[in-house]
């Protein structure tokens, strides 16, 4: 059984070694790259306050943040949530890995190797070299409705990037395991089957002139034909 946790964070800045710090965190759990339901979302408290620039993009003020738990408070879930089985997908994964490590390893906690990490953003330019590759242009390419995502969120961009996810490893059900191919190729070449299914014949009579006509063009037409000689 293979456990992907497709994640995204939100922050203040780009750079937590100069202070900036995780505000929030979305995932959803694909079990065989199929969305189990199952999400993590949380919203973090700073104890800072959010750059103007940073709300801009995701629209989270400190003032809205400072009554939700500070990070050493939700680590723990996180991680629980992740479990010691998950692969951790994201998309411009260093970015998220860096923060979510230097969060949780300045606080005690567990951090994640690179082993454990996939990043779709390093797939997509592997797959379409020169092409824009942001999560945005990504769904317009495989026509993923984001029409919701006014603002970046963590949990709505991490649940369009399970999609997206989806459509880079190519598209394919997940579902469709070797036998229900075989059910559904025998059921489109089911005219190929033992069982022919012929069309009943049909009868077209002829007039007393077509019969006479018929029967001129035998004898004048056919005199040389080769089941009339000896």
């Amino acid at each position: 059984m293979l456990r992907e946790i497709v994640f995204d964070t939100e922050t203040t800045g780009f750079n937590p070694e100069e202070g900036d710090r995780l505000i929030e965190i979305g995932a959803v759990e694909l079990i065989n790259h199929i969305p189990t339901g199952r999400t993590y979302h949380q919203y973090i408290n700073p104890e800072r306050e959010v750059p103007e620039e940073a709300v801009k993009v995701h629209g989270l003020t400190y003032d809205f943040l400072k009554n939700y738990p500070k990070v050493q408070e939700i680590a723990k879930d996180f991680i629980d949530f992740v479990g010691e089985d998950g692969i951790l997908v994201a998309h411009n994964a260093s970015f998220d890995i860096n923060f979510i490590n230097y969060e949780f390893k300045h606080k005690g906690f567990h951090t994640y190797s690179w082993d454990r990490v996939v990043d779709t953003l390093e797939i997509a330019r592997n797959k379409f070299p020169g092409n824009r590759n942001s999560l945005d242009a990504l769904c317009k390419r495989f026509n993923i409705d984001n029409s919701a995502r006014t603002k970046h969120g963590a949990l709505l961009d991490a649940e369009l990037l399970a999609e997206v996810y989806l459509e880079l490893l190519g598209g394919a059900e997940p579902t469709m395991s070797l036998s229900s191919v075989a059910e559904k190729t025998q059921e489109k070449n089911s005219w190929q089957s033992d069982e022919k299914k012929y069309r009943q014949a049909r009868n077209f009579p002829l007039s007393d002139e077509e019969e006479k006509l018929h029967e001129e063009f035998l004898q004048n037409s056919l005199t040389d034909a080769v089941w009339l000689k000896d």
